[in-house]
């Protein structure tokens, strides 16, 4: 039996002087309100009642119980009160890992937003371009940019972001601006070493080509990318939220704007539908909502 029920009508038969009362309070029957208490004797190997028709009266060892009992169910009834708090108002350590290339201008004021609404949760944001697991890595919530999720992850789709082909106007007066993707392959590319971009299509006058750029450097890093088109080291393939500012103050061009080049989608992964926190769920309800607004 649920010891921890046997718990509550062992306490309920206390206050009610009767197993009869305590059956009825309890919305159960009054063998099974017996078979309750017997099951605590059984278990702590103790007699905890005297029974007569009359009345009920604690035994010595049941006085001591029943004190116990009241107070380890108290100690759980404010432990799932305090749990239920967070549930439903955002509150605690929140965990979140995300893209490098998150350490952007854009999602930084996003961060601080949303701290300003939220000042009673912490954030632990972890950049990384590794695919982390969130249960053995301890994560509350992961950002992930992906064509095609796997059909075993929980997600919810929070916005698409646009790439943008990119370079300083510094390499654009050295090498030339091109054109057409002919032109392109020409050109010194800095691309990803974690994915192969080069099986992007492109669309341009309703015809589809293949993105056509020579490697001449591969990073892992995002960030990196960035900071070598706007050296002049050559043309970038890089997130819109990461490049806008320099696009308007004409640090960086972008190039081949007649060209479409297909949005990849942002999701938020969790662990599971079910119970999903306050804090968990206001995150992702703000990065959607602000997703939505133009940059």
């Amino acid at each position: 039996m649920d010891t921890l029920l046997s718990m509550k009508v062992f306490c309920q038969v206390v206050q009610s002087g009767s197993f009869t009362r305590a059956a009825q309070l309890l919305d159960i029957s009054l063998p099974m309100a017996s078979k309750h208490v017997s099951h605590l004797e059984r278990t702590i190997q103790a007699r905890l009642l005297y029974r007569n028709k009359r009345n009920l009266k604690l035994t010595e060892q049941g006085e001591r119980y029943y004190q116990d009992c009241l107070l380890a169910l108290d100690i759980l009834e404010q432990a799932a009160n305090q749990a239920g708090v967070g549930i439903s108002q955002p509150r605690g350590l929140l965990r979140v890992t995300a893209p490098v290339w998150f350490s952007n201008p854009i999602f930084a004021d996003w961060v601080a937003d949303y701290q300003s609404h939220y000042p009673e949760v912490e954030l632990v944001l972890t950049l990384t371009n590794r695919s982390v697991d969130l249960n053995s890595d301890g994560e509350d919530l992961a950002l992930r940019m992906s064509h095609h999720l796997a059909e075993n992850v929980i997600a919810k789709p929070l916005a698409h972001i646009p790439f943008y082909l990119v370079a300083s106007p510094d390499y654009l007066a050295a090498h030339g601006t091109p054109a057409n993707m002919a032109e392109l392959a020409a050109h010194q590319g800095i691309l990803p070493n974690y994915t192969d971009i080069l099986q992007t299509p492109l669309t341009h006058n309703g015809a589809t080509e293949t993105l056509n750029l020579k490697a001449k450097i591969r990073t892992n890093n995002t960030l990196m990318t960035y900071h070598l088109a706007r050296s002049g080291a050559g043309i970038g393939f890089l997130p819109q939220w990461l490049v806008s500012h320099d696009l308007q103050n004409g640090q960086l061009v972008r190039l081949l704007p007649d060209y479409h080049i297909p949005d990849i989608a942002l999701y938020a992964v969790y662990t599971t539908r079910d119970f999903l926190s306050a804090k968990v769920r206001s995150f992702i309800d703000f990065i959607a909502e602000k997703s939505k607004q133009p940059l």
